[in-house]
């Protein structure tokens, strides 16, 4: 499978699927990396793993459906399966045609703390707020509303009493390393059927 990674900051989620896929833990391949800002960790990161990067900035077109245009025609020309955003802070105007091809993480238990504004520290920072016992991780495909789209799978991880937005983001990460691959094996598997707003694992294929 042919995939693209969207990034608008650090690059840790893009690095974890790098990283996954140099140990063979998952079967893909990682044909472009896409930010919607210049001068950002992530490019570092596609330039060191030799992975051809472009940026696309946001500021520089009026609407969403305007900065949507050229991101999907290079993934077009490069024929990718499935797209992963990691970290990204953009809204997508989706072509029907990758309806189902597009997938997030989101540092929480969705639908809970998503949305607008939603994002990195803020995440952490409502879920300690809200005195929640357990946070998580989830693996969605991508509508055009923030954080809206089929879940996938979940993970879960405690919230301990003395959790800073730190501590609790570095917990909560652990969850996404394991989270978005097993996401992806999934897709690339076919494995992953959306009916309505739920999202089928289908069994593995015998022989």
């Amino acid at each position: 499978m042919n995939l693209a990674v969207l990034a608008s900051g650090s690059g840790t989620t893009f690095q974890n699927l790098v990283d996954r896929i140099a140990a063979g833990s998952l079967s893909a391949n990682i044909k472009l990396l896409i930010t919607s800002r210049p001068d950002i960790p992530a490019l570092d990161r596609a330039a060191k793993a030799g992975i051809p990067a472009h940026v696309i900035d946001r500021k520089s077109f009026a609407t969403a459906s305007d900065f949507s245009k050229p991101i999907f025609k290079l993934l077009d020309e490069q024929k990718i399966d499935l797209v992963c955003l990691a970290g990204w802070l953009c809204m997508l105007a989706i072509p029907p045609r990758y309806e189902g091809r597009i997938m997030n993480i989101h540092p929480a238990l969705l639908p809970a703390f998503g949305g607008p504004g939603m994002f990195g520290q803020h995440v952490h920072r409502a879920v300690l707020a809200h005195g929640c016992k357990v946070s998580g991780c989830t693996v969605h495909f991508v509508d055009e509303k923030y954080d809206n789209g089929p879940i996938i799978l979940q993970r879960v991880c405690p919230v301990l009493d003395d959790d800073t937005t730190e501590s609790l983001a570095h917990r909560v990460f652990e969850e996404e390393k394991i989270a978005y691959p097993q996401a992806i094996r999934l897709f690339c598997q076919g494995r992953l059927k959306i009916d309505g707003r739920r999202v089928q694992i289908l069994a593995e294929a015998k022989g």
